[in-house]
């Protein structure tokens, strides 16, 4: 396997078991818990799913896919309780195979040339670095609110052994 093959296959990986934790999170709340904002400078879960659906088509699917840019960031974080938390999951899952069917289908070439996106200079490898690492990053917020707010464990490793040791 080739570098290039490696990347896609991480990022891919990483990406859907954000996408996993962020289901198996939502699953412990109902719609209105899911646009409940813990505090006015906290964004709601339903608010970060928005947020992130459209961060990941402006860099991946926008940028690396080169499509048209029509992202409007602030309604992502203004919008009111008007979705099901089920109908931002679709959205989230559908944005994130689409993203992956972009990476899947990248060139070197691609994954190499300078992009601005959203003022940043970045490189295909970048693009879809900051998503992978922007993702996650919101993910453990969700999960974190979530453990907080139902003070459970939401076992997202259970059947792993997380405390065996490398060879």
């Amino acid at each position: 396997m080739n570098w290039i093959v490696s990347v896609k296959e991480n990022a891919k990986y990483r990406m859907q078991e954000s996408v996993r934790m962020i289901e198996k999170s939502l699953a412990q709340f109902d719609d209105n818990e899911t646009w409940e904002k813990p505090n006015p400078q906290l964004n709601s879960m339903a608010n970060l799913l928005l947020h992130l659906s459209g961060n990941i088509r402006q860099y991946i699917i926008s940028s690396l896919g080169e499509m048209p840019d029509t992202r409007e960031r602030d309604v992502e974080f203004s919008q009111a309780q008007d979705q099901t938390k089920l109908a931002l999951l679709e959205e989230l899952k559908t944005t994130v195979k689409e993203a992956i069917t972009v990476i899947e289908n990248c060139e070197e070439d691609q994954l190499l040339q300078k992009r601005e996106v959203q003022g940043f200079e970045l490189d295909g490898l970048g693009i879809i670095m900051h998503v992978v690492e922007h993702l996650s990053y919101h993910t453990g917020q969700i999960a974190f609110w979530v453990k907080y707010r139902k003070e459970k464990d939401l076992g997202f490793y259970e059947g792993h052994n997380l405390n065996s040791l490398n060879p």
